[in-house]
This record gives C-alpha cells, sequence and structure tokens, in this order.
C-alpha cells in the first residue's frame, strides 16, 4: 500500500522562551511524511518549495524513504514562517507569514503514484486539498484531511465541500467548535460528522485526542506526558501522518473504528517526540524500538 500527503513544505524561525533556531524544516506535509514513514515504507510528498530551500531538508526526509517526486521546485522563495511560543506553550504569536510559492499554487501529482490507498490532504486551503484529490483515483482511496481556522473563516464553503470528500477530519479543539459553532465539543464532533466525514478526530494538545465515529461511538486517548515542551511546533501533523502510516501499514481498506483508535496512539507517540526539540530534529534521529516502547508506556498508562 501506499500513502500520498499533500500540504505545505515550508521554512520556520521559531523562538521560545528558552532558545531561537532559524531556517528550519516546516510546513505541515513535511512533519506527516516523515512521521509516517516509521510504520509504512511508501510515503508519497506533493507540495511545492523555492530556489532557497534548504537542501539538507529534503536530503533528510529521502533518507527516511519519502518519495520526493511529487515535489514542484519554483524559482520564487519558498513559503516561511516566523513564529514565537510564550511562557505557556499553548500561546504563539505569528510574526510573518510569506506565502512566496503558495500565492497561485495549483497541486499537480504526478501519475505514478496517483493511486496511493491513502490520500492525507494536510493543512493547505481548501482549494488546494481540493485539488489533489480530484488528481487521486477514487477506487478504494482513504482520504483523510486536515485544517486550520484560517480556512474555516476565509473559505468555509470550500472547506464544507472537501468534507463531503473525505472519510476522516482532524482539527484542533478551538477550530472544532468554530466550525461547528458550538462550545461543546461532544457536540462539535457530532455536527462536524453529519458534514459528511465517517470519523472525526479531534486533537486537544497535551490533553490528547477524541474520535468520534458512526452510531455515536467516541474513543479517548490521552496524550504522553512530557516534563518538557522544547518546541510543539508541528505536533498535530506528526500525529496527522503517524496515523495515516499505521493505517496505510493495516491489510485492509476497510478501516473500523478499532483500526483508528489504535492509529491514534501511533500518531500520538510520533508527535510527543516532535515537541522534545526544534523542528523535526528529535522525531528524525528515534528509531521503530523508541517509538513501540513509548507505546507501550502509553498503553500501561490508560488501563484501569
Amino acid at each position: 500500500m501506499s500513502v500520498i500527503i499533500g500540504g505545505t513544505i515550508a521554512i520556520d524561525n521559531v523562538k521560545t522562551p528558552t532558545a531561537e533556531a532559524k531556517n528550519l524544516l516546516g510546513g505541515s506535509a513535511s512533519y506527516a511524511s516523515l512521521a509516517a514513514t516509521y510504520y509504512t515504507e511508501q510515503v508519497h510528498l506533493v507540495g511545492i518549495v523555492g530556489h532557497d530551500y534548504p537542501k539538507e531538508h529534503l536530503d533528510m526526509l529521502e533518507s527516511h524513504g519519502v518519495d520526493l517526486a511529487g515535489v514542484e521546485r519554483s524559482e520564487s522563495e519558498s513559503f516561511t514562517w516566523t513564529g514565537e511560543y510564550m511562557e505557556n506553550m499553548n500561546d504563539r504569536e505569528t510574526h510573518e507569514v510569506a506565502l512566496n510559492v503558495l500565492e497561485g499554487w495549483e497541486v499537480k501529482v504526478p501519475p505514478s503514484i496517483s493511486a496511493a490507498d491513502i490520500v492525507v490532504l494536510a493543512n493547505m486551503s481548501p482549494e488546494n486539498q481540493l485539488q489533489l484529490l480530484s488528481q487521486c483515483e477514487a477506487e478504494n482511496r482513504y482520504v483523510i484531511a486536515d485544517t486550520m481556522d484560517l480556512w474555516i473563516t476565509i473559505a468555509n464553503e470550500q472547506l464544507n465541500e472537501v468534507l463531503t470528500k473525505i472519510d476522516m477530519l482532524v482539527l484542533n479543539e478551538s477550530e472544532a467548535r468554530e466550525f461547528a459553532r458550538t462550545s461543546n465539543l461532544i457536540l462539535a464532533g457530532e455536527k462536524l460528522l453529519e458534514k459528511g466525514p465517517r470519523h472525526v478526530i479531534i486533537k486537544l494538545g497535551e490533553f490528547g485526542a477524541v474520535l468520534f465515529g458512526p452510531e455515536g461511538r467516541i474513543f479517548r486517548l490521552h496524550a504522553w506526558p512530557l516534563r518538557e515542551v522544547a518546541d510543539p511546533t508541528g505536533a498535530g501533523d506528526s500525529f496527522l501522518g503517524g496515523m495515516a502510516g499505521y493505517l496505510d501499514s493495516l491489510d485492509t481498506d476497510k478501516f473500523t473504528f478499532e483500526n483508528i483508535s489504535q492509529a491514534m496512539a501511533r500518531g500520538s507517540v510520533a508527535a510527543s517526540f516532535t515537541c522534545e526539540a526544534f523542528s523535526t530534529l528529535k522525531l528524525q534521529e528515534i528509531n521503530k524500538d523508541d517509538l513501540s516502547n513509548r507505546l507501550a508506556a502509553l498503553k500501561e498508562m490508560g488501563q484501569w
């Protein structure tokens, strides 16, 4: 089986209360594709970079098995995000966003990878998500989409169209409340299911995530208890990619509620490593044993 992950590939400049780093690997699809490689072998990245994009970032992804055939190179400058985290790492301020290559970008999926079994629409505009999806073969594919508050506000109609074409929606707590127009997260999950996806996952950051499914089923997963967070950038994207990679590793294309709850645990573990260093610096250094050991400990914590 194989996974297509489409979304942003960025240069990040990040400041925290204790440190600062520049020219980091960033972007939703970058984190997601790296996390997916720990669970499955065929991961195809779709995105666009500029002439100034650091070669070492692409080399690192490729060394982990990420196929870069779907990464478009442009003569423009790369998408860049500059931001700062406050003492409470849940609070973040964006200082600068330079869209650059993303302005007017039209997604192009190479025909050689268009038949992937799982399609991940990582965080990018709903227009780009629809473009990617239209170029992927429809038979038996499973589609997972992420989004953010910006698209809920400025591209709501297109985002609702995306929801009619996907199997799973993943978004964070504040986005779920805004999109569903309710402060109650349980009602939010149920309302989002009504928009089309079979499953909805609401991310709760350090408190885990909640899965909503058919017939009123709900599963709550706790997060790995980190004693120190170095940089939470990309944690949600790593969660997304870890889930997709695990689902792709299963010998089925009809994913059950139980399959998805197990995928959430794998994604959560991947996300926890992401938070332990700037960018992907920790995630790219771990091995499958590290993931397995933390997964076992996470499972033991939740037993009662």
